[in-house]
């Protein structure tokens, strides 16, 4: 029976980590909608990209810098006495062709620091929330950010920024402790990846031609609609790994009710807030635009993260509503700031990530607004800072600004060399 609860386990860790890595799909789709088409190949090409760095620096030392424990060190790299490197369960090939020992007794397999389901099901889980956290950062930076100082900044994020405040709530660091309490992580990746973002976009500047000179706000629309909507949906679905599969365990009645209150109330934070940003851009402007709606559905589906297995379904509703309301208001302050945020990343991931975790103690008795309080300081500021810091060396390395030319031919000319829409000129 127990080998049975394992495997089941295991195999609901793998599906939802499957889930949540289909929304790299649902990024990619959503940012290629939501720029201009001169810069859709470019942003394709980030989205790719920043998916392998995070999977390859999470592996490297994402994951034990998190989770600093002998039972994590044993994924992807620790010491033993003679103090070589030993490399067990994922990588027993390079392993083996480094001449190192790769040899786990069978019953070493399953995490040791209490998880029902196998190290490799963990690491799978964990890393595409690294590049859930990351995807919002290229998203904020499109059409004017180039691609190698990109990469190299998503290096650095995936391998070091992300990792160290995932410890402070998931790894047993000084959140955990105090009491914060964020299911899936609506502070934890969200509100990080915006932190992030923003942090970049405060160096990086407006795209070229954005803003007049007389504070006026030029749009730039987006290149294909249909296609954003698509990435939304995407999105939706892959939510339901994101924050179903954070109940970790689906083989009791128990765990499986809870699993399923989850998937209820996400679905309905994310309906609550489309229809918060459908009624509040009606009300507004006496029409229903359709990008504010697409940032609803994520800003519910954001607000609803940090604790998502407490409210009622009407309770969930509510939550995303006041999502979908934030996240309309939130992208409106931040374009009158001069801050260029192309798809409304910083927005629906961080300002409603930022609701999301305050609005926790409602439902859950069990939180404190202090703490609760804390953790959004501890991780905004964090993420701004060692962002900014970050892009600020890269910078002085390698322009991180396309210049002006590149912008007006568009990155996928100068930066890729192959046009998505080649035929619409």
């Amino acid at each position: 029976m127990d080998e049975v609860k394992f495997a089941l386990d295991t195999f609901y860790a793998i599906m939802s980590g499957a889930l949540v890595m289909w929304m790299a799909a649902g990024f990619t789709m959503l940012e290629a909608g939501l720029v201009q088409k001169k810069d859709v190949s470019e942003i394709v090409t980030k989205n790719l990209g920043l998916f392998s760095i995070a999977c390859v620096m999470y592996l490297v030392c994402g994951f034990m810098l998190m989770y600093p424990s002998d039972a994590v060190f044993a994924i992807s790299g620790g010491l033993d006495d003679a103090g070589e490197a030993i490399v067990y369960g994922i990588l027993p090939a390079i392993g083996t062709s480094w001449g190192l020992s790769t040899d786990m007794p069978l019953e070493e397999i399953g995490m040791a620091y209490g998880m029902d389901y196998s190290q490799q099901a963990d690491f799978f889980f964990q890393v595409v929330f690294v590049a859930t956290a990351m995807s919002i950062v290229s998203g904020a930076v499109a059409g004017r950010m180039k691609l190698i100082p990109f990469f190299i900044f998503a290096v650095i994020l995936t391998a070091f920024i992300y990792p160290t405040q995932g410890y402070w709530n998931w790894g047993g660091g000084f959140l955990s402790t105090l009491g914060y309490s964020d299911y899936a992580g609506s502070g934890t990746v969200h509100l990080l990846g915006a932190a992030a973002a923003l942090g970049v976009v405060t160096l990086l500047g407006p795209r070229n031609g954005k803003y007049g000179p007389d504070g006026s706000i030029n749009p730039m629309p987006g290149s294909n609609i249909p296609l954003a909507a698509l990435g939304t949906l995407i999105l939706w679905l892959g939510w339901f790994g994101f924050n179903g599969g954070s109940e970790l365990v689906i083989s009791d009645e128990a765990s499986a009710i809870a699993v399923s209150q989850v998937f209820l109330n996400t679905n309905m934070a994310a309906a609550g807030g489309v229809l918060g940003a459908l009624i509040l851009s009606l009300v507004m402007t006496g029409k229903s635009d359709v990008t504010m709606v697409i940032n609803g559905a994520i800003a519910g589906l954001v607000a609803i993260t940090a604790g998502p297995s407490a409210p009622t379904g009407g309770e969930s509703v509510i939550i995303g509503f006041i999502g979908g309301l934030i996240v309309y208001a939130s992208i409106l302050y931040f374009d009158k700031m001069n801050v260029d945020d192309p798809v409304g990343a910083i927005s629906a991931h961080g300002t409603a990530g930022i609701f999301g975790v305050m609005v926790v103690p409602f439902t859950n008795a069990d939180a404190s607004f202090l703490y609760q309080f804390i953790g959004v300081i501890s991780i905004a500021g964090f993420g701004f800072l060692a962002s900014f810091g970050a892009v600020y060396v890269i910078n002085m390395i390698t322009p991180i600004r396309a210049s002006d030319e590149e912008q007006s031919a568009g990155l996928d000319v100068s930066e890729i060399g192959v046009e998505a829409y080649p035929e619409f000129k």
